[in-house]
């Protein structure tokens, strides 16, 4: 069985929610307290096993200060982990543009021609955290780890799932399971007709069909939910397995409430700041 060496970090989204903020910063660079998104994505990607990570992002976005070696400010701040400098110095990163804002697939395929075998997929504005350490001991999310460790015990494709309120389902692809095997997905359902309560949260293992199946489910038909009519020819097929991803928190870099809230959460999460932040809000809110 191939091992999954490649994870796709898909950063194409202009982040028009996150206006103006994202008209000067990727909204991949927006920091969880003090570590970029993308730095965690990287870092979750690499913990799981990634050797190459394919980075897909929009002509019109600049992801350079994101990636250089910062090495050389540990000597400003020595108390931190130096793996935080410098996020992707032990791994291969290709860059890869999408150049019209088509759907999930579309921008895959920017990037499959430099892919053999299964590989990750993480969503650039979507954090699993279950792990809230600080930038001086670092531990990246095991969220892809789980991914390729289903894949590993049944090499099939693989999807992350979350589960969310009844009132929340009709933001989210929401799934149908028998078993570990999802049988449907279903796009934005209203509450009274989503099939569960768990939904698509922006991880995935395809494997290397994918390609085949994106010139059989074209984007021409399919439009932006191509990823999905590839995702039910697996379903309908070899199969497709949900890993439901438990005790970890869903951050939302995409819009300005879910952000704040997912800033406020992972704060008081992490043992370096909780108490003076949790003291300061029981003030603040008296």
């Amino acid at each position: 069985m191939a091992e999954v060496l490649d994870a796709v970090l898909v950063a194409g989204g202009l982040g028009t929610r996150m206006l103006p903020a994202s008209a000067s910063i990727a909204k991949e660079a927006l920091p969880l307290v003090d570590i970029p998104v993308l730095t965690h994505l990287a870092r979750e990607a690499v913990a799981a096993g990634a050797k190459r990570l394919h980075i897909v992002t929009s002509p019109r976005k600049d992801l350079s200060a994101l990636l250089a070696d910062n090495s050389w400010l540990i000597d400003k701040r020595s108390d931190l982990d130096p793996i935080i400098l410098s996020p992707f110095s032990d791994v291969e990163v290709l860059v890869h543009i999408q150049h019209q804002a088509l759907g999930l697939a579309n921008a895959i395929s920017a990037a499959t021609e430099s892919i053999n075998g299964p590989f990750l997929v993480l969503l650039g504005d979507n954090l699993l955290m279950n792990n809230h350490t600080t930038a001086s001991d670092y531990s990246p999310s095991n969220a892809s780890a789980e991914l390729v460790n289903c894949y590993a015990a049944n090499n099939l494709p693989c999807v992350g799932l979350v589960s969310v309120a009844d009132e929340e389902v009709s933001n989210y692809g929401v799934v149908e399971m028998d078993g570990q095997h999802i049988t449907s997905i279903v796009e934005k359902p209203n509450k009274a007709d989503a099939p569960s309560n768990m939904v698509l949260c922006g991880r995935y293992i395809f494997t290397e069909d994918f390609s085949e199946l994106l010139n059989q489910y074209d984007l021409a038909t399919h439009g932006e939910l191509q990823s999905i009519a590839i995702q039910q020819h697996w379903m309908d097929n070899s199969g497709l397995v949900g890993v439901l991803l438990d005790g970890y928190q869903w951050y939302d870099s995409g819009s300005p409430l879910p952000w704040l809230k997912s800033q406020i959460d992972h704060a008081l999460r992490r043992p370096d700041m909780n108490q003076e932040l949790r003291d300061w809000l029981i003030q603040r809110l008296q």
